[in-house]
């Protein structure tokens, strides 16, 4: 295998311990909602806090990504990820999840701009496309196999041991971090002068191009996450769902999205990743539209649709992650890549704290309003595509 295989996988193996630390929180909704007695706003408050904080961290992250070599500053960020996710193991109560899940989104933050900045560093755009593809196939690996059997062996015992797998997990990646991603300092020979920190805010903030970049990042945050924290308990207290069978939603949409994720890759790589995301940016309004209106469904019909959701979701994603990560120069990458970043994780925390004040709960414990959070979410998703026209790729 490559080198930049090698570091491919790496990535890739991070970004799946990021994504199910992220993820595992919204299917466990339905038991901590019971355990800890809380409503659904109180729970949009526990998933947004890691988005909040995570914004705030890739914000001042942008001040010093770009002074260091890109491989010391990553093992050092995910250590404290680690450290943060040990935190959320131990948590006896809501209130001290809530603060270890703060601490985990500073780390968590500025772990995915270093992902991307390294990718930017490493791979030509020729074949960026590709190398998206497969570093966010994690994601899907993450569906069909992480977040599944965190929530089975939470059924099994309690809430506490997916995050305590994900600590050893994280344990067993930074080794890979050690072995197989090299010292990364060209960008650092690209600028001898580093600017002062008021100076990289008017960087990006004075070029329009990347502010067009991120305001497409903030709509597909809108267009998503105002769905995704309450599609678990929604499909437990609305649809009939039973908690053990959450698990078939995330192996069924994940099973899916391992193989079209490196697909749409190769058709952004061909096409033009303009084009492809245009498509599933699209087709992605469909299932949003169905799965906000359910009522008592049979399994395999909401699983079609699920499924549906999570392959144009992962397939609009490839392609604008590779146009976003693109608008920059190597020099700058960092800076702005955490930039947006930051920007991303406040709009993912601000959608799910609008979603969890708008849904309600009714006497017999059903969700309300969910239709209303869907008819939004298309909204900022239809936004999405006349907007990314105007973004250009520069690198």
């Amino acid at each position: 295998m490559n080198r930049e295989k090698l570091i491919l996988w790496t990535l890739a193996a991070i970004n799946f311990i990021h994504i199910v630390d992220f993820m595992i929180l919204m299917p466990l909704g339905p038991q901590l909602m019971r355990v800890f007695e809380i409503s659904p706003r109180e729970f949009g408050l526990l998933v947004s806090s890691y988005t909040f904080s995570a914004g705030i961290s890739s914000f001042f992250g942008a001040f010093f990504l770009d002074r260091f070599d890109r491989k010391q500053i990553l093992l050092w960020v995910y250590i404290g990820f680690t450290v943060a996710t040990l935190g959320c193991a131990l948590s006896p109560s809501y209130s001290v999840l809530l603060m270890a899940r703060v601490i985990s989104g500073l780390f968590g933050g500025l772990t995915s701009a270093l992902i991307l900045a390294i990718i930017g560093d490493v791979v030509p755009d020729s074949r960026r496309g590709r190398a998206m593809g497969l570093v966010m196939a994690a994601f899907s690996v993450a569906s069909v196999l992480g977040v599944p059997l965190g929530l089975f062996l939470a059924s099994l015992s309690d809430w506490h041991t997916p995050f305590y797998i994900l600590t050893l997990l994280s344990l067993v990646s930074l080794g890979m971090i050690i072995r197989f991603i090299p010292s990364i300092k060209d960008h650092l020979n690209q600028e001898a002068h580093r600017p002062h920190p008021v100076q990289v805010i008017k960087r990006v903030t004075s070029n329009s191009n990347q502010m067009r970049a991120i305001s497409l990042s903030v709509m597909m945050m809108f267009g998503q996450f105002m769905i995704i924290p309450f599609l678990s308990p929604y499909n437990v207290a609305n649809v009939g769902f039973t908690e053990m069978q959450l698990t078939y939603i995330y192996i069924a949409g994940g099973a899916f999205t391992i193989f079209t994720s490196p697909w749409v890759g190769r058709l952004s790589d061909r096409y033009g990743k303009l084009k492809v995301f245009s498509i599933f940016m699209a087709l992605n309004v469909i299932p949003i539209g169905i799965i906000t209106h359910l009522g008592v469904t049979p399994v395999p019909l909401v699983l079609l649709v699920t499924t549906l959701f999570f392959v144009t979701s992962n397939g609009r994603y490839v392609p604008a992650a590779a146009i976003i990560t693109g608008t920059a120069l190597p020099e700058n990458r960092g800076s702005f890549l955490s930039f947006n970043s930051a920007i991303q994780q406040l709009a993912t925390g601000l959608a799910s704290l609008i979603a969890g004040l708008i849904i309600g709960e009714s006497a017999t414990g059903q969700l309300t309003n969910f239709n209303l959070v869907g008819y939004i979410a298309i909204f900022f998703s239809l936004l999405c595509i006349p907007l990314a026209r105007r973004v250009k790729v520069v690198s």
